[in-house]
């Protein structure tokens, strides 16, 4: 019943800057929380960034300072701004929603970071 669509991934060098969009349509409850993941082949996923409705956030230790998670509660749509990559962060980005009890997965976008 819930859609995500994630956008914005790519090709950058080391260095450089990306910013990921998730925009969520379906029936969406308001108390919520929407977060990127990111998988690399034969790895688990795991959790990059996270906010809540309220505007809470949790980052993974590996990201703090460098990347930014921000949400747009009217349009759906939560953002992460990616600065200073490098190819340790190459990986597939997930964008995710959970309310409870539901958890909604998007289709993944692929970023790559080159030195």
């Amino acid at each position: 019943q819930v859609q995500l669509v994630e956008s914005g991934g790519g090709l950058v060098q080391a260095g450089g800057s990306l910013r990921l969009s998730c925009a969520a349509s379906g029936s969406i409850h308001v108390t919520n929380t929407m977060g990127w993941y990111r998988q690399v082949s034969g790895k688990q996923r795991e959790l990059v960034a996270s906010i809540s409705n309220d505007g809470s956030t949790n980052y993974a230790d590996s990201v703090k300072g460098r990347f930014t998670i921000s949400r747009d509660n009217p349009k759906n749509t939560v953002y992460l701004q990616m600065n200073s990559l490098t190819p340790e962060d190459t990986a597939d980005y997930y964008c995710n929603l959970f309310t409870y009890p539901f958890n909604y997965w998007g289709q993944g976008t692929q970023v790559t970071v080159s030195s």
